[in-house]
């Protein structure tokens, strides 16, 4: 059978409509500022040190040393993380706390995951 003669058919017949589903413009600008903040490596180690803790509150005294890098340069990478609504800080005399805000990763997590499918343990 040539390309002739092959039957037309109709695009709703051959593509399935799950794009329906799409990010609008805003929020594909938000996610993309926090998607770029984690392509650093040094960052994306922070924000799993950081979300490591538990919940619980950790001091740029305790990142610093788990890095070959100046602690302003640290100070640099943990402002770009919060500046994209990752983390949250809290001064506390001359050191920083930072957290992680659970419902950002979520937001990230949720537009990573394929819609319909169920995860399956690896």
């Amino acid at each position: 059978m040539s390309k002739q003669e092959l039957p037309a058919i109709a695009l709703a017949d051959c593509c399935s409509t799950a794009l329906s589903e799409s990010l609008d413009a805003d929020t594909a600008i938000t996610l993309a500022g926090a998607f770029k903040a984690l392509g650093d490596p040094v960052r994306l180690r922070l924000l799993s040190l950081i979300a490591a803790g538990g919940g619980d509150d950790v001091c740029v005294c305790e990142l610093t040393p788990a890095f070959d890098l100046s602690q302003p340069t640290i100070s640099h990478h943990l402002k770009v993380l919060r500046e994209a609504g990752l983390l949250t800080s809290e001064r506390r005399g001359t050191w920083v706390y930072y957290r992680v805000i659970p419902a950002a990763l979520q937001r990230l997590s949720d537009v990573l995951a394929p819609t319909g499918l169920t995860a399956t343990p690896a």
